[in-house]
């Protein structure tokens, strides 16, 4: 069995963001040369996710509608966590999306389902994170 490990590093100009990372990790997949195996990706950060769902604005929209209601950004002090820091919306976010995803590679190529697509959602934003992409297989 053969692993090969990645790392994207991502600074969005918004707090908040989605971004499709399939093609990067489609693009790992190739250099790695495993064929048959299982892909992890996941947010190496603390106020950041990874997660699959459609590409489609409205989705995104809805997300961040959602999100915003379910952990509001402000006041900041309704957060025992902020203090330093203004964030505690950003953390409780990530915990709503989830940190990773790990996808079947079948004959080289992400086996999904219809629309799957691999989204990197920050929540705290305008400075550098990083993905890791860890792929094992043969």
């Amino acid at each position: 069995m053969k692993s090969y490990r990645k790392e994207l590093h991502i600074n969005t100009e918004k707090r908040r963001d989605f971004i499709n990372i399939t093609p990067a990790v489609r693009a790992a997949i190739i250099e790695s040369g495993i064929a048959e195996g299982l892909c992890l990706v996941n947010a190496m950060h603390i106020t950041a996710s990874v997660f699959i769902n459609d590409d489609e604005r409205g989705l995104h929209a809805d997300y961040e509608r959602w999100l915003e209601h379910l952990a509001p950004e402000k006041p900041h002090s309704q957060y025992k966590h902020n203090g330093y820091e203004d964030n505690a919306d950003a953390h409780l976010k990530r915990q709503i999306m989830g940190r990773e995803v790990v996808v079947a590679i079948t004959k080289g190529e992400l086996d999904f389902g219809p629309w799957e697509q691999i989204f990197y959602g920050e929540f705290d934003g305008r400075r550098d994170k990083r993905v890791l992409i860890k792929i094992i297989g043969e």
